[in-house]
């Protein structure tokens, strides 16, 4: 239940003298013997035990902004690039909107060599070379379908269950519903590797209408990790202490008095911010690491990189944070220039991912932390099998939006190793095999993390609100 609804019910006349132990008498007492007070309220970030027991204790999401090309990096269709050149048949394009393409565009076979990796024979492209040495951990499912095919409603969706602004994350609902197991450290935090923020902007990792504790911390691998998080000019910690203890009197009080969610918030985030000040700076140092462990990841102690972020959710997840999600912008391939084109574009953009996230896993299974760590990776959509309208006269190759089918996949936390889930036609337009829709997609990240989507709900404007609406079934095919 809402809190704040919880408080007002308990504050009713009827309800309040059923509720106290032994009537107004024992109210009495018992205020005497233990007067209530905002310091006895629950931490909202304390561990808390899912409906059942949970295959993936912590995620870490890695969020490619834009939305990769999967036809030129996990999705091998020899028969597209057979094809390629040729009309698009129009039996595909009837009644489709295309973000930037009209008229009849061309097929667009991939420029990319696909081979066979690992013993599961899990195809790839010559784009990611790193990732075919984790081919046997990766679980694929090229059958997902979205709803949205321009970024920011897409992103939201993905992220969020709405197209629209206002819906917490889904880091946010992971720690509303588990809590964190650090007080020292928020139990969602938030990197961003390319300085440019998510298209759905803060709202792809807010809380919405959740209370704002659980809404993910953005942190940096460069400066200081959190604003604001290091003492003023003049302010030693025994005075921020002392600072802290009045403000935490004032809201103590405006607790007892109102019982409102966001003041309990506001005690523990002012108390997390003061354990915060020593915490986070250590866990975020990452000079500590050996020299092989810098050069596995291509991290660079002090810069600002997807690989240093890579390195930091490895740092971050060992020390109990719940939920890392990692931002990195630059996927959007539309060939409109060389940089955002599926050759050298694609080429140079891989070549900052690849090797770090090939070393988080391997990392993270030689820690012994793979197992029930769920790594997920992806974009917001796909990307069409044929050129994107703009660029038609070009020598430049790109792709555009397109949401019926794309490729994501997941890693440890209870996934199937090595696996390949549903299919689409011999050209990538329709799923053909097991789709997976969005909604589909959260409910079994909400599974693997022990919770039923269904219950694992807020009571917001008269209504149970949850990740998924009023939708989504969790696919088992994909649990190990």
């Amino acid at each position: 239940m809402n809190p704040l609804l919880e408080n007002i019910q308990n504050a009713t006349r009827r309800h309040f003298i059923k509720q106290t132990f032994a009537g107004i008498g024992g109210f009495a007492l018992g205020s005497l013997v233990n007067p209530a007070s905002a310091s006895d309220l629950p931490n909202p970030l304390a561990p808390k035990k899912p409906h059942f027991p949970a295959k993936a204790k912590r995620v870490i999401y890695l969020h490619l902004t834009g939305s990769p090309p999967n036809l030129d990096m996990y999705d091998y269709k020899p028969e597209l690039v057979k094809r390629d050149g040729q009309d698009c048949p129009s039996v595909f394009l009837e009644g489709k909107r295309f973000a930037f393409t009209s008229g009849t565009p061309k097929l667009l076979g991939t420029r990319r060599a696909f081979k066979q990796y690992g013993k599961s024979g899990m195809w790839m492209s010559d784009a990611i070379p790193h990732l075919h040495e984790v081919a046997d951990e990766l679980c694929m499912i090229h059958s997902m379908n979205t709803d949205q095919f321009n970024h920011a409603p897409a992103e939201l969706f993905t992220l969020t269950g709405s197209p629209r602004a206002g819906r917490p994350s889904l880091g946010s609902w992971a720690t509303y519903g588990l809590g964190s197991l650090n007080e020292d450290l928020p139990g969602f935090i938030v990197l961003i590797s390319s300085g440019v923020q998510p298209n759905g902007g803060k709202a792809s990792f807010g809380s919405g209408f959740l209370p704002s504790v659980y809404q993910g911390v953005q942190c940096r691998s460069a400066g200081d990790p959190v604003l604001y998080v290091s003492d003023p000019k003049g302010m030693d910690r025994d005075t921020r202490r002392l600072s802290l203890d009045a403000i935490q009197e004032i809201n103590e009080l405006h607790a007892d008095e109102y019982g409102h969610p966001e003041t309990r918030t506001r005690i523990s985030q002012y108390e997390l911010a003061y354990r915060m000040q020593i915490s986070v700076p250590e866990v975020m140092d990452i000079s500590g690491e050996s020299a092989k462990m810098l050069e596995a990841y291509g991290a660079v102690p002090g810069a600002s990189s997807f690989a240093n972020n890579c390195l930091l959710a490895r740092r971050l997840v060992e020390k109990g944070t719940r939920f890392v999600q990692l931002f990195y912008w630059g996927w959007d391939f539309h060939g409109t220039r060389t940089d955002n084109g599926i050759q050298k574009g694609l080429t140079d953009k891989c070549a900052t991912v690849d090797k770090p996230i090939a070393a988080l896993i391997k990392d993270l299974k030689q820690r012994g932390l793979l197992d029930e760590t769920l790594i997920i990776c992806g974009g917001e959509f796909g990307r069409t099998p044929f050129r994107e309208g703009r660029t038609a006269a070009s020598n430049v190759l790109g792709r555009d939006h397109y949401p019926d089918c794309f490729t994501m996949w997941m890693a440890g936390g209870g996934v199937k190793k090595g696996f390949n889930y549903g299919a689409t036609d011999e050209l990538s337009f329709t799923v053909t095999e097991d789709k997976v829709h969005i909604h589909d997609f959260q409910a079994t990240i909400m599974h693997l993390l022990g919770f039923d989507h269904e219950r694992l709900t807020y009571r917001f404007q008269g209504r149970d609100f949850r990740l998924t609406d009023v939708h989504g079934h969790v696919v088992k095919e994909l649990l190990a």
